[in-house]
This record gives C-alpha cells, structure tokens and sequence, in this order.
C-alpha cells in the first residue's frame, strides 16, 4: 500500500525497501498472528524502483533450497520460480590441479539445489507484493533524516516530498544496505577486511547447454563461478561471478570483449565449449565486514548492514533470508505473548538463535576465499586433500551439501 504522508506511530519502521527490507516486511506480515503496523521508507519511487534500486541491478542470484522454503512460506514462490533456474547439480574444481566434487540434488532428494534468478525480477516480485498489500504501508520516495532512541523506541524524521514529518515506533529494522547513513549516525562501527580482491559479473553465452550445472572454479586469483539462467536468444547463458585481485580488475575490465572472454576461457577451461559472448560488465570490491552491534533496543540490522560476505558460495542473501525467518518467527512469538518488538530481551532471543549459523557461513566464506586463492604451498596441498575428501567421505559431502542448500 503506497503512501504519500507516514502517521505519526508505527509498530515496526523498515528502512530499506531492496531484496532484504521488503523480504523482512513480507515475511512479518504472514508470520504474524495478531496485527502490527508496519511500514517501510524507500528511497527509491516505486515507478523506478526496479530500474535504480542498488539491490535490482543486472545481478543474478543464487537462492539456496533453503531460501526457497522461506518464499514458500511468504506465498511468493509461485512467482518467482517461473523466472527461476534450478540448479541440478554443483560441480566444484581447482584450476590445474586435480581432485574435485560433485554435489547432485539426486543425492539429497529435493527438486533443486537452489535456483538462480535476476535480481530484477525478484525485485518486482516483492515490490508488486508491497504495493497489494493492506497490512504494508511503503513510503517511496521516502527519507530518514535523523534518528534516535527514546524510552518506547525510536524516533525518526521522515522526509517525503519535500515535508519532514517525525514519527515514533517500537523497532526500526535497518536493511538499508553495507554504507548506511543510519549506522553511521548512530554511532554503530563495523569491523572491516579487505580480500584485495574484486568481483566482475556479467552475464556470458557458450556453445554446450549447461543442463542446469553450477561451476565453482578455484584459481589463483580467486574463484570463479558460473551459474546457470535461462537460454538466451537460443544460446546457453550463464551469470558469470570473477574474482581477481585489485591488481588485475583495471586491465580485466578494460579488455575487449574478444580479450575477456578468451582470459575467461583460460581461467574456467572447455567445460562449457567456447564462450561466445558477454554483456556488460560490472565490477565491486570484495572484503568482510561485520556489524559490531547487530541489536539494540528497538534497533535491529539485516543485510548487508549487519554483515557482508565474500560473494563465494553464494551465502549472502541466504544468510540474510535465514535472519528475517528465524527474526520473524522471534517477534511474532513476543508480540503473541504481549512482548513489545524492540523490546531488548526479544532481540538478544533472535541473535542467540542466528549467532551459530551467522558464524559458520561468515567462517566458511572466509576459510573458502584464503584457502583458494593462495598459490602457498601448504594450501595447495591443504585443498588438494580437500577436495578428494568431499569425493571420499560422503560425511563430508553432506555437510557441504547442506551449506549450498542453505539447511541449518
């Protein structure tokens, strides 16, 4: 339900209406047994939303089997898997060197492994979700120019249309993204490391039908990931994810089209026959970053503001839509037995029941990024020994399996 003027109280404030702030808000509302307020500010007009919004950019995504279940619960699956591609099977590999894995959805008895969507139409699935919804009240364009604590929550200066209006509320959801102006205002700091490294993305065509296989290709600069999407035009397509070091992205980008796909060729081999083309290219650098307070009272964080990962293995907005699922069933548990939202026990309930799965794939992004894209003799070995071991060990293998599904 669009607005042109906020009340003046609402129970939840999102800020951020991307991939994550408008999930979050969908999610609440079919979790919730009794009803809230809840209305998120966006920065971007709904009639460009898709077009300029950061988050609905040329990208594609890797949605995990997991996240699946969460949109299915939203009621929004239905929508999104007609533009979706499963992904049958993973096949991971070490540029050069041998030893390698194999995981099938077969094995682990689900459709897919996950799915790989344009960020595009997932954003015009949620935002369309938005606007038809009564429960939802979405301020876009939409501003918070100021915001502090009060005794009952927060107080925000909303600015839209050229008016600032002031409203309290019980919980503001911060989804606003890694820079937030928000964060900083506040005075929350995040602990930062760069990888020295950049991802270049760009969508790639080839020769061979990729029969709906995803490589994860380990080589010296970093890994490199081929995704499988729709064909286009007739061609067998790909979202194609490189990561190169700082050193290396200037030159990279800067080749031609001819030049970047015969390097590309070299670094991923002939799995795929011959690339034969590549649409525009877009490039960002990569590091970790974590917030060190993702809670306060009637203050939470989702996203890449509470954290970003290592593009690697695709956690990243898996890991958010586990957050706003296990965040979700927390508040609407509270709120069933009288609890306010920002109420600081409620939110020390949601982190104590992510902090594990948080952990482990900020850990196994990290581990997988230092391990592959070093050429030092211990690693080589150290993943040489790795990956013949997902083969053997099927113990392994499942555990693996289990992390690109996005299952806890």
């Amino acid at each position: 339900m669009l607005l042109e003027t906020p009340d003046k109280h609402y129970d939840i404030v999102v800020v951020g209406g991307g991939l994550v702030g408008a999930s979050f808000a969908l999610a609440m509302q079919r979790t919730l047994t009794r009803p809230l307020s809840l209305l998120i500010v966006e920065a971007v007009a709904q009639d460009s939303a898709v077009a300029q919004q950061p988050s609905f950019d040329a990208r594609s995504t890797a949605l995990s089997y997991g996240s699946r279940l969460i949109f299915e619960r939203m009621s929004l699956w239905g929508q999104l898997e007609t533009a979706a591609n499963p992904i049958a099977e993973i096949q991971v590999s070490d540029k050069g060197r041998f030893g390698g894995t194999r995981l099938h959805h077969s094995e682990y008895r689900v459709d897919a492994l996950g799915y790989v969507i344009e960020n595009a139409r997932m954003g015009e699935v949620l935002m369309q979700a938005l606007i038809e919804s009564s429960g939802i009240a979405l301020l876009a364009p939409g501003r918070i120019t100021q915001a502090k604590a009060v005794a009952a929550g927060m107080e925000l200066t909303v600015a839209a249309g050229g008016v600032e209006t002031q409203l309290t509320t019980g919980l503001v959801v911060l989804a606003d993204g890694g820079r937030s102006p928000i964060c900083r205002q506040l005075g929350i700091r995040h602990s930062e490391e760069e990888y020295g490294q950049q991802a270049i993305i760009s969508n790639v065509a080839f020769e061979r039908p990729h029969r709906n296989v995803a490589f994860e290709r380990f080589t010296e600069s970093g890994p490199l990931a081929v995704l499988p999407l729709p064909d286009y035009e007739g061609q067998p397509t790909g979202s194609l994810v490189w990561t190169v070091k700082d050193a290396q992205c200037e030159a990279t980008m800067a080749m031609s089209a001819t030049q970047f796909l015969l390097a590309l060729q070299q670094q991923f081999g002939d799995r795929l026959g011959n690339f034969l083309r590549v649409g525009q290219r877009f490039s960002y650098p990569l590091r970790l970053s974590q917030a060190q307070e993702q809670i306060r009272p009637g203050l939470v964080l989702l996203g890449n503001v509470a954290h970003t990962l290592h593009p690697v293995a695709g956690q990243g907005l898996n890991l958010a839509l586990r957050d706003i699922d296990a965040l979700g069933q927390v508040l609407a548990t509270a709120v069933e037995a009288g609890e306010s939202p920002g109420h600081m026990p409620v939110l020390q309930r949601y982190l104590e029941a992510q902090r594990a799965d948080q952990e482990r794939s900020i850990l196994f992004t990290d581990a997988l990024t230092r391990l592959f894209s070093s050429n030092a003799t211990r690693k080589v070995i150290s993943r040489r020994l790795g990956l013949v071991s997902l083969s053997l060990l099927p113990s392994l293998k499942r555990g693996l399996a289990h992390r690109a599904m996005g299952l806890k």
